[in-house]
């Protein structure tokens, strides 16, 4: 069968949007996930944009596509030739490293966005392509908003970028103009019309504006293209991109219908969205398609029955070949380090030395509090663990009192180094007086922009998970924290953000984002 090359933007396009950004630590962790889910390609962030994008591409460079059989790990470059100097930097410590160029090619663009004509873009995009492959071989170039580009003129650009070297001629529906059939068209008429088609592989990158992006990268593949660009659970600009779970089950699903396959490991796909919504704190709707905590649910008389007699009734998948069996009891509090080492193996966590230790530790505490622990518990403690900013500030002791006719109040001790600091404070609820005990204490005055909190499994004693935003005096950062203690997680959440505005090296953002 035909192969598609699935081509992950999660990092970059998916992290762009707001609400989703992520640090290098958690774009370190989600990774290495999306390795073990083995897509072809990693889109691990723009460079140019900041130095924190330029070192969390440059890590994921070197800790994730450095390892045997890791995917392709890309960056994102305009056509300017530092772009591509600053892109190269970047990703050059992979096995297999890749410069996506790209530059708009709608008269939109040339006319309100770039004011230059469209020889002057025909020029620089030969240019750029020439530039980026004397770095490497693998180049791909975009024609931002292809959909709404004048046809023969971005024909032209295509067919000169793929004479200069380019590899890959990605489609962008920048903004999610097109409609399936439509763009079924303009993908066929692009691979007979582009000279050298042939000679590179096309690729589509689709927008969920109208609600369409995975239609139309499927209906793109029925026309020839052999890439598509897409992210976990969706996630991207304005409304999102194409959703990888979707495209990929519908692949193997209508296997007989498509005729083509991926390489993608799609027991993982479950986890992959679980360890997504975990770092951003944003979580799917429960009727997502594939990952919706509903996509296997039944509650309507007549399909529970169907579902009894014959799961085909109504599961046109499995659950397991998405990674969704059910959550069984591993481990408890007699359990030791071994066993959850090897629990954690099967989970994708390969711990040892330091890591395991506070993993381990955190289990311990966890399970003198808790009757059940799940896969999901689990997940919840390392992937916390491993998201967080370096510690500056931690926990040390907690005590709150808040009642009916009482003033709620907290008692906050703090380790910092080997020095302990502590403070009381009063609120309108325990968890806004613990949250004043905090600012007390580090003299650093945060505001809370958001406040999300969700249960990580089901039961009365389940981790609670919450996730913050908060603006220190202009600065906007995001935290999290988990425990069985919905008061202690808000803390630890707050802490997670204070501390991550402690370490974060500040860059200057450009405001350009890409296809």
């Amino acid at each position: 069968m035909d192969r598609v090359i699935i081509f992950d933007t999660t990092l970059r396009d998916g992290e762009q949007s707001p609400g989703f950004s992520m640090n290098t630590m958690e774009k370190l962790e989600m990774a290495r996930q999306l390795a073990r889910l083995n897509v072809d390609v990693i889109e691990a962030g723009f460079p140019i944009s900041s130095d924190e994008d330029f070192e969390a591409t440059r890590q994921v460079a070197k800790q994730v596509g450095t390892l045997e059989g890791a995917p392709t790990i890309c960056g994102l470059s305009r056509v300017g030739l530092g772009d591509i100097d600053r892109c190269w930097e970047a990703v050059k410590y992979a096995r297999k490293p890749r410069i996506h160029t790209f530059v708009a090619t709608s008269d939109i663009h040339l006319k309100y966005k770039l004011r230059k004509s469209r020889a002057e873009v025909l020029k620089a995009s030969i240019e750029a392509v020439r530039h980026a492959r004397s770095y490497c071989e693998d180049v791909e170039f975009s024609p931002e908003d292809a959909s709404r580009s004048d046809f023969d003129y971005m024909c032209d650009v295509l067919s000169s970028v793929i004479d200069a070297g380019a590899r890959t001629i990605n489609i962008p529906d920048t903004v999610g103009y097109a409609i399936p059939q439509e763009w079924a068209e303009r993908i066929a008429r692009i691979r007979d019309t582009v000279h050298g088609a042939d000679r590179a592989v096309i690729s589509v990158h689709c927008h969920n504006d109208l609600g369409q992006a995975v239609a139309n990268s499927l209906t793109a593949l029925l026309s020839g293209a052999r890439q598509i660009e897409c992210t976990i659970n969706g996630i991207g600009e304005r409304a999102g991109n194409a959703s990888l779970e979707e495209i990929v089950m519908a692949l193997r699903t209508r296997k007989d219908f498509f005729k083509v396959e991926t390489q993608v490991r799609t027991q993982e796909l479950f986890r992959t969205s679980r360890l997504l919504s975990h770092i951003t704190g944003v979580h799917v709707q429960p009727n997502k398609a594939v990952v919706g905590e509903n996509a296997f649910a039944h509650e309507a008389g007549i399909h529970q029955d169907g579902v009894l007699k014959e799961k085909l009734t109504y599961e046109i998948m499995k659950p397991e070949d998405v990674g969704r069996a059910a959550n069984k009891l591993v481990l408890g509090k007699h359990s030791g380090r071994h066993a959850l080492a090897a629990r954690l193996k099967d989970l994708g966590f390969d711990l040892a030395g330091g890591e395991l230790d506070r993993a381990f530790g955190t289990f311990k505490d966890l399970a003198d509090r808790m009757k059940e622990i799940y896969d999901e518990d689990l997940m919840a403690i390392v992937t916390d663990d491993a998201t967080q900013a370096p510690v500056t500030y931690e926990i040390d002791y907690l005590h709150v009192l808040s009642g009916t006719g009482v003033i709620p109040s907290a008692t906050v001790r703090l380790k910092k180094d080997a020095e302990t600091f502590q403070d009381s404070a009063v609120g309108d609820g325990p968890v806004d007086a613990v949250l004043a005990a905090i600012d007390a204490i580090t003299g650093l005055k945060g505001r809370l922009q958001d406040y999300a909190i969700r249960s990580a499994t089901s039961g009365k004693d389940a981790i609670g998970e919450v996730a913050v935003k908060v603006d220190f005096d202009g600065t906007v950062v995001s935290g999290k924290g988990s425990s069985t203690d919905v008061i202690e997680a808000s803390a630890r959440a707050y802490l997670s953000a204070l501390n991550r505005l402690l370490s974060t090296t500040r860059g200057h953002h450009v405001k350009e984002v890409g296809p």
